[in-house]
């Protein structure tokens, strides 16, 4: 176990109620607590046994949580869909960037069973359900070394939610319920016996298994500062309301295992002025990040998510993101995020740099300078002055920009579980029917901020879900 999950994350709150003291309202089969990408995705493959009755339970007013903030763009390596557009590559390829990136701290057994398992969560989510997803191939995220990135339309999260949502509700054996919070675990002996829920009122549901979809605990201040570093504390939140730490706290108090709770998802390029997300395909595309002095301070194609760190360290916790036209329009209309960000007034542009960074509050003849440099290593193919060679590209007049801080998105530590989703025990012995995936589940990114590899999130949203919800349905039959 490590260090940081020997705390409690509780707050002395019960989180798990005896079977002996609570009379059962109603019941079911799998109830599936959280209406993400975890839970969704759990519910179908859970439903796919039509005898099979599936309750999801969603504690805000919509469906969606930190999914439907994403991009939706889902990775996974030897899918026909690569092939179809001529990529080539193994579930191993996928494994090695996940764990080169994380420096090796994930569980590697774990991290090579889900890509393993991308190829089919994508096939069915694509082929059973008909999902509309396609191949990013115009620009990769940091550290990926193939096109393996399956999108919604407008690489827009909330686009493969409203899909997973219309399934849910178009299937007989699934009832999908909102603004009901899961409360607490019922157990017997240890052994998960259903849930008490908001239903109005407080209401015991029994089920034979429960899903734990709840995500991280992101939106949770105290457990972010009790497990996170120092410098994330301070960091604008950009993810989900329900991010709480639920399912972390219920499995945990059942004696699940915790680890690597100090990893999370940071992101470097949030628009201060607007509160719109600038997508990371900026900077993938050749944009570069200067401080208030106009200078770089790292790697921007090093990862968003460590570099979010980066950008606090700055006077102000604040850059400027440069970019030029040829960015701009390469993106219009690709990301919806994008597009909308650009009707915010979320960009400025000028036709030299300086005058755009001294709109934007960065030293302007400096600023000017840092693009000259850039612009020569970029032309010439070599490193920089930061030693950046991903990505990069000649910028060129008119010039875009804008102010940006960075973000806590999501936590990517939680309760360890087998690769069904089943939560283990310290002694590795499983807590009998509790299931756990997505942001409630340990993540696939090690430690810290700079494990993180774009996509890390939904690999074990969506992946863990369909495993859990097929072993739920499956005990069954």
């Amino acid at each position: 176990m490590d260090e940081l999950a020997r705390r409690t994350p509780s707050d002395g709150v019960a989180e798990v109620v005896s079977v002996d003291d609570i009379e059962w309202d109603i019941d079911t089969d799998v109830l599936v607590a959280g209406g993400g990408g975890t839970g969704l995705v759990a519910a179908l493959a859970a439903s796919e046994n039509p005898d099979v009755r599936v309750t999801v339970l969603e504690k805000a007013p919509e469906c969606g949580g930190n999914t439907s903030l994403s991009t939706g763009m889902v990775p996974a390596a030897g899918t026909r869909l690569q092939r179809e557009a001529g990529i080539e590559e193994t579930p191993a390829d996928m494994a090695r960037d996940i764990l080169e990136k994380n420096d090796y701290e994930a569980d590697e057994e774990r991290v090579q069973y889900l890509c393993e398992e991308s190829t089919n969560l994508i096939h069915w989510l694509v082929d059973d359900w008909d999902v509309t997803l396609h191949i990013v191939d115009d620009f990769k995220y940091p550290k990926h070394s193939e096109y393996r990135m399956h999108a919604p339309e407008g690489r827009n999260g909330e686009n493969i939610v409203a899909e997973l949502v219309e399934r849910v509700e178009s299937t007989p054996n699934i009832e999908l319920l909102t603004n009901a919070p899961v409360k607490r675990l019922v157990a017997d002996d240890g052994a998960v016996r259903g849930v008490v829920a908001g239903l109005g009122h407080d209401e015991a549901i029994e089920a034979e298994k429960v899903i734990l979809a709840t995500d991280g605990f992101a939106g949770n201040r105290e457990m972010v500062t009790d497990y996170c570093e120092e410098d994330i504390e301070r960091a604008l939140y950009f993810g989900a309301d329900g991010n709480t730490g639920d399912g972390v706290r219920f499995g945990a108090e059942l004696g699940g295992e915790l680890a690597c709770m100090d990893a999370y998802q940071g992101h470097a390029t949030v628009a201060s002025q607007t509160g719109m997300l600038s997508t990371y395909a900026v900077t993938m595309n050749g944009g570069i990040l200067v401080n208030q002095d106009g200078e770089r301070f790292g790697d921007e194609s090093a990862g968003y998510s460590e570099f979010a760190i980066s950008v606090l360290k700055q006077p102000g916790g604040q850059a400027i993101q440069l970019f030029d036209e040829r960015i701009f329009e390469r993106l219009r209309g690709q990301f919806e995020d994008f597009d909308e960000a650009i009707e915010q007034g979320t960009y400025h542009s000028a036709d030299s740099v300086a005058d755009l960074a001294e709109r934007l509050g960065a030293d302007g003849e400096r600023a000017a300078e840092t693009v000259a440099d850039y612009n020569e290593a970029a032309t010439a193919g070599d490193p920089d002055e930061v030693g950046r060679v991903d990505g990069a590209n000649p910028l060129e007049a008119p010039f875009y920009g804008t102010k940006v801080t960075g973000a806590l998105f999501h936590t990517q530590g939680g309760l360890v579980v087998d690769e069904d989703g089943r939560v283990l025990r310290t002694d590795g012995s499983i807590v009998e029917n509790l299931y756990a995936g997505g942001g409630t589940a340990c993540g696939i990114s090690g430690h810290g901020a700079g494990g993180y590899l774009s996509g890390n999130g939904l690999t074990t949203a969506l992946g863990y879900g369909r495993l859990a919800g097929i072993h739920a349905r499956e005990s069954l039959d």
